[in-house]
């Protein structure tokens, strides 16, 4: 019993240090029920519960901890609850929700791993934007506007108008608009939300974002042309994301 109560303490210090949450109890008839909120929207995260094994279809009555978490992708919690030591969601939403046995049957590194997409899954959209993975961007430039050659030419880093959504390390692809119509360079945004209001009638700018110079290309090797035929890009009129092709194409990684 001692190492069963010692896997949950190491899973709400996990919690603590990962997500600054402390548990709270809210059922004086179920004093061993933590669950775990977000600070900002208040949703549960996490439902911590000790409860009988026939509960979850085993042949005990032994008490169980478990730990159940919300997985987003119903593929994926079919996959999971056949695998030993996953189930269906006890007592909660079990259309969205697993519970997960903390009685050594998964591992405490694949639990914490379910924790933290359960996470995920729970959190604010600008918590979620905030914990997403770096991402690429094609955003144009307009020489109308900005000559951004000449800017690249004197610095490696330059202030950008901040696209909605683009936060630091991602990276951006610049498409220089006519006469050029090119993508022309490959930077990384190295920090981002800096105050700054403009206004001219043509150009709206709220916040700005700091990119670096990583790589130029020739305005022969990604023209709007082979965008359109190749990659389904027919305009570039502000941020976006893009394919996986030009992706790796632009990185060098196609032949």
């Amino acid at each position: 019993m001692e190492k069963d109560l010692s896997f949950r303490e190491q899973l709400f210090a996990y919690i603590k240090r990962t997500y600054q949450t402390s548990p709270e109890y809210l059922w004086r008839r179920y004093p061993g029920y933590a669950v775990f909120r977000h600070s900002d929207n208040q949703k549960w995260f996490a439902l911590v519960m000790d409860v009988p094994g026939s509960k979850l279809g085993l042949e005990t009555e032994e008490i169980v901890d478990i730990l159940n978490v919300k997985v987003a992708d119903p593929f994926l919690r079919d996959l999971l609850v056949q695998q030993k030591g996953f189930f269906r969601g006890y007592h909660i939403s079990k259309g969205n929700w697993i519970s997960i046995s903390l009685y050594g049957a998964v591992a405490f590194d694949e639990i914490c791993k379910w924790l933290d997409e359960g996470y995920l899954a729970t959190a604010s959209a600008q918590t979620k934007q905030a914990l997403r993975p770096p991402k690429e961007w094609l955003v144009p430039a307009n020489p109308k506007y900005y000559d951004v050659e000449a800017a690249f030419e004197k610095e490696s880093e330059i202030d950008w108008k901040q696209g909605r959504g683009i936060k630091t390390g991602d990276t951006v692809y610049l498409y220089v608009a006519a006469p050029v119509s090119a993508v022309l360079y490959q930077c990384r945004v190295t920090e981002t939300d800096i105050p700054f209001q403009y206004d001219d009638g043509a150009v709206h700018m709220k916040s700005l974002m700091k990119i670096k110079l990583l790589k130029r290309y020739q305005p022969d090797q990604f023209p709007f042309d082979l965008l359109s035929e190749k990659y389904g890009i027919h305009a570039v009129r502000g941020p976006r994301g893009i394919p996986d092709r030009l992706s790796e194409a632009l990185a060098g990684r196609l032949i």
